[in-house]
């Protein structure tokens, strides 16, 4: 089973930037969609942005599009997200999560976190000054 470890997570000031990354080891990362997902104190859990193995498309939520970036590199067997111009509302424990390509689009995949079955132990993002 592939398994997942997030890092970069921290405290950070509003309009700052921050790197997280999950190290994927197990598996071959061309055979899952991997997703960031995040859950702040009293809410649900919610999809920030996602990206096929195969890198046939990513999907980003609403309030993070232009400020996020999602990314991976093979070759270190990583994907990361780049987080810019952060705020308050961004304030979550970020989770890093993987599930096998499936036939339906990544966006559907994305806005539904019980479909991933591997999980991350979860990094927190404090955006405040």
């Amino acid at each position: 089973q592939v398994q997942l470890v997030e890092s970069g997570g921290g405290l950070v000031q509003p309009g700052g930037s921050l790197r997280l990354s999950c190290a994927v080891s197990g598996f071959n990362l061309d055979y899952y969609v991997y997703g960031w997902f995040r859950q702040a104190p009293g809410k649900e859990r919610e999809g920030v942005s996602c990206i096929s193995g195969n890198n046939a498309n990513t999907y980003y939520k609403d309030s993070v599009k232009g400020r996020f970036t999602i990314s991976r590199d093979n070759a270190k067997d990583t994907v990361y997200l780049q987080m810019n111009s952060l705020n308050p509302e961004d304030t979550a424990v970020y989770y890093c999560a993987a599930r096998r390509l499936s036939i339906n689009t990544l966006t559907g995949l994305c806005k539904a976190p019980a479909g991933f079955g591997s999980w991350g132990q979860g990094t927190q993002v404090t955006v405040s000054s």
